[in-house]
């Protein structure tokens, strides 16, 4: 969120934290840094912060201006981010490691304390977006290649070169060149700088501009709600056609580094947003680089299907992280009892041969045959990008491979083969079914 132009959910902060340690009221038009930076319109929201669109009048450039909560604990969270910031930024002045770029920092007094704020580059929307605006449906896997080998090239700096752990790996955290919809990226629509506050733009706007949002929300609940009637009474509802995301620029760069920490530096025990969390984090068993791989795996996972890999929930009898480590199995096999037994939580969730306590019966479903099965994945491309992933996801952490491995792997770099080669060589195995030493590996 720290960064995007759109990555903001339909939800907003809400009016209750702008008080004292909590959030700046801002408003369109409002000069920072001694008139500097001019905000132009709020971008997202975050627990911590609010990001607005900026002028940089000194560059004239459009930047992205993130706010941080007054409040002591969340000025130190900001310290920290400044900190691991500002030490990637030294080390590539090219800005050419796929990582976001802190600009410049300040504080900013208002009448809800002293605000830390960052300014970062101006960047696109997030991969969560994408997503989305694919209608959560399958990814075309060259597309999928091209996000993976960015992300892969950030964490490779972030762990080899830097010694940094990003800890909240996610579709939310990874944010794309520029905009899905042109129309968003200021540069690209002409939109012309707000230099001064237009007229009527009091500080009662922002508090306003969310009453409005939530009327307006409220209304297309409404509307949702009545189509949602009619197709039930046997309307017709039109079918949305599919979205083409040829033109978008599919380059990335990882975001928000507030929960990061140095390898040998580590602060907190429980990391990671709980769809991309690694066993080793649930299990309490130490952590290290190799919990950004697993998140990634997930990621390259929800990119390719548009599902997310793992969604736990709480059962009748057992908890949310009992069912995560449930569903792991179902999908990637049983957990070695060695890896199961060996963390401080462990007990909690497996009995001392290294079964589940609560959760008895798995129905596995491996990886390949689930892209195949439930996705409609051609047979070879399932089996490429299964291998691909499944080394990613090994539930031990120190035979995961590592980002410049990873790079290496041949699902990455497939080779160039033309429509017409393949369509030929299936026809040739089409003719020899039953020769043995013929084989076809499409996208390999």
């Amino acid at each position: 969120m720290s960064c995007s132009s759109s990555s903001a959910s339909e939800d907003d902060e809400g009016i209750d934290s702008y008080r004292k340690g909590g959030y700046h009221a801002v408003r369109i038009g409002d000069h920072f840094a001694g008139g500097r930076y001019v905000a132009q319109r709020k971008l997202g929201w975050g627990q911590f912060s609010t990001v607005w669109l900026a002028y940089d009048t000194r560059t004239s450039k459009y930047v992205s201006l993130k706010i941080q909560k007054s409040a002591p604990q969340f000025a130190e969270a900001a310290l920290h981010e400044i900190e691991v910031l500002s030490a990637i930024s030294g080390s590539d002045p090219s800005s050419s490691k796929c990582i976001v770029q802190l600009i410049d920092h300040f504080k900013h007094a208002g009448p809800n304390g002293q605000h830390l704020c960052m300014v970062l580059e101006f960047l696109g929307d997030s991969l969560l977006r994408l997503i989305k605006y694919n209608r959560y449906k399958v990814l075309e896997l060259n597309k999928v290649r091209e996000i993976c080998r960015c992300i892969l090239v950030a964490l490779d700096y972030l762990h080899r070169e830097l010694g940094i752990i990003h800890t909240d790996l996610k579709p939310e955290n990874i944010l794309l060149f520029s905009t899905i919809d042109p129309t968003k990226d200021p540069v690209r629509s002409g939109l012309a700088p707000i230099l001064e506050r237009p007229e009527g733009n009091t500080i009662g706007g922002a508090t306003m501009n969310l009453i409005e949002k939530k009327l307006k929300r409220r209304a297309r609940r409404a509307v949702s709600r009545i189509s949602e009637r009619t197709v039930s009474l046997g309307g017709a509802s039109p079918k949305p056609e599919d979205r083409k995301l040829d033109g978008i620029d599919l380059r990335c760069k990882i975001v928000d580094f507030g929960n990061a920490c140095w390898a040998d530096k580590q602060f907190m025990e429980e990391i990671q947003t709980r769809q991309y969390r690694a066993p080793e984090v649930i299990l309490q068993s130490g952590y290290s680089y190799s919990v950004d791989m697993w998140s990634f795996g997930c990621i390259a996972f929800e990119l390719a299907t548009g599902d997310m890999m793992l969604t736990p929930k709480v059962g009748q009898d057992y908890s949310e992280d009992e069912d995560h480590l449930a569903l792991m199995m179902e999908l990637l096999g049983k957990m070695p009892k060695k890896i199961a037994i060996g963390g401080a939580r462990s007990k909690d969730y497996f009995d001392r041969h290294g079964d589940l306590k609560r959760i008895r019966r798995l129905k596995f479903w491996p990886l390949s045959r689930l892209l195949v099965e439930k996705y409609k994945l051609p047979e070879a491309d399932a089996q490429g990008f299964a291998e691909f992933l499944s080394p990613i996801l090994d539930f031990a952490p120190e035979k995961r491979p590592t980002a410049q491995q990873c790079l290496q792997h041949p699902w990455l770099n497939p080779r160039n083969v033309t429509q017409s080669e393949v369509k030929n060589k299936s026809e040739v195995e089409k003719v020899n079914v039953g020769m043995s030493n013929l084989q076809i590996r499409v996208g390999k």
